[in-house]
C-alpha cells in the first residue's frame, strides 16, 4: 500500500457504501485500487496522465470518476457515510457556515463558453456546458472558485456549494442551509434542520435572520458596525438589538479548522478541473476520504 492510500480498516467502511457490481458485462478491474488511484490524484492535484502505473491506466480512473459525477454517485456516497454518522450519534446538528477561496489553475480556465461555436468537419455544433461560467470567477488575486460549507461542530460536513469567486456569502446562505438533508435509517423525512447556526459578520443580514426565525432554529451572528450604528440613529424604531453570545461564538472555529484540513488535498485547494460539476466532484472526494 502507497502512502496516503486508504487503510484496511477505511477500505471496508467505504466498501459497505459503494454501489452494487454490475451483474452482467466484464469483470471489473480493483475497485479499491481505482479508488486508491483516483484519490492519489485529487490529493496531489497532478494531471489524470501522471497517475502511477500501480494504479492501473489512468483512462479507467477519470472514466470512472467522470462517470460516478454524472450519475450522482459521489454524492450518494457521501451522503451515505452522514447517515451512518448520524445514526452512531456523530453529528451534534450544531452548524457553523462560512466559505474559502481556491485558486484556479490555467489549466482549469479553457473550457468552451456558453454559445461558442465549434467545427467538426463540415458539422457545426454548440457547446452546452454544465454552468454558464464554471463557477469561476475573476477578481483582484486573477481567478477563483468559492467553496461554501456549513460544517458540524463534530467536523462533518453536511453541506457544500461551489460558485464562483467573487460571489458573497450572505446570498448564498439560503442554498446552503437547504443543502443539508441527511436521511433516516428508518425512513422518514430526512434532517434538516440544526439545532444551531453560528456564523461570522458576512451573513448578517435581515433576510437570513429572518429565514432562520421562520426555521425556528436559534443563530449566533454577530452584528455589522454599520447595521448597529444605523439602528442606533433610528432610536426605538430601529428596534432592539439581535442577541449575541461571545462564548457561544468562539465554536465558529470549526469550520475555519474543517476548510483547512479540505485543503489538505492539493486537487481542492488550487482547482485544475475545468467544469464545474468535476471540481465539485473532486471536492466530494475529499470529503469521502477525511469521513473514513
Amino acid at each position: 500500500m502507497a502512502r496516503g492510500d486508504l487503510s484496511d480498516e477505511q477500505w471496508h467502511c467505504l466498501e459497505a457504501v459503494l454501489p452494487a457490481l454490475p451483474v452482467m458485462g466484464r469483470r471489473p478491474r480493483d475497485r479499491r485500487q481505482v479508488f486508491d488511484g483516483i484519490w492519489w490524484r485529487a490529493r496531489t492535484g497532478s494531471p489524470w496522465r501522471d497517475v502511477p502505473e500501480r494504479y492501473g491506466p489512468w483512462e479507467t480512473l477519470y472514466s470512472v470518476f467522470r462517470r460516478w459525477q454524472i450519475d450522482g454517485t459521489w454524492a450518494r456516497i457521501l451522503q451515505k457515510l452522514q447517515v451512518k454518522a448520524d445514526a452512531a450519534g456523530h453529528i451534534a446538528w450544531e452548524v457553523s457556515v462560512d466559505s474559502t477561496i481556491c485558486r484556479v489553475h490555467q489549466h482549469a480556465a479553457g473550457a468552451r463558453k456558453r454559445g461558442t461555436m465549434i467545427r467538426a468537419g463540415r458539422a457545426r455544433t454548440v457547446c452546452r456546458p454544465s454552468r454558464p461560467n464554471h463557477a469561476i470567477g475573476r477578481s483582484r488575486g486573477g481567478l477563483t472558485t468559492k467553496i461554501h460549507l456549513a460544517v458540524d461542530s463534530s467536523f462533518q460536513v453536511l453541506a457544500a456549494v461551489v460558485t464562483a469567486g467573487q460571489r458573497g456569502d450572505a446570498p448564498l446562505f439560503t442554498e446552503v442551509m437547504n443543502r443539508i438533508r441527511v436521511p433516516r435509517p428508518g425512513g422518514g423525512r430526512p434532517r434538516t434542520r440544526p439545532v444551531h447556526v453560528l456564523a461570522d459578520r458576512a451573513y448578517s443580514s435581515r433576510e437570513i435572520r429572518e429565514y432562520l426565525r421562520r426555521r425556528q432554529v436559534p443563530h449566533t451572528i454577530p452584528e455589522k458596525r454599520d447595521q448597529a450604528g444605523h439602528r442606533r440613529r433610528r432610536g426605538s424604531a430601529g428596534g432592539r438589538p439581535p442577541g449575541f453570545d461571545r462564548e457561544k461564538y468562539k465554536a465558529r472555529h470549526t469550520v475555519e479548522n474543517r476548510i483547512a484540513l479540505l485543503k489538505q488535498a492539493r486537487g481542492v485547494a488550487t482547482r485544475y478541473d475545468k467544469l464545474a460539476v468535476r471540481y465539485e466532484a473532486t471536492v466530494q472526494l475529499a470529503l469521502i476520504s477525511q469521513a473514513l
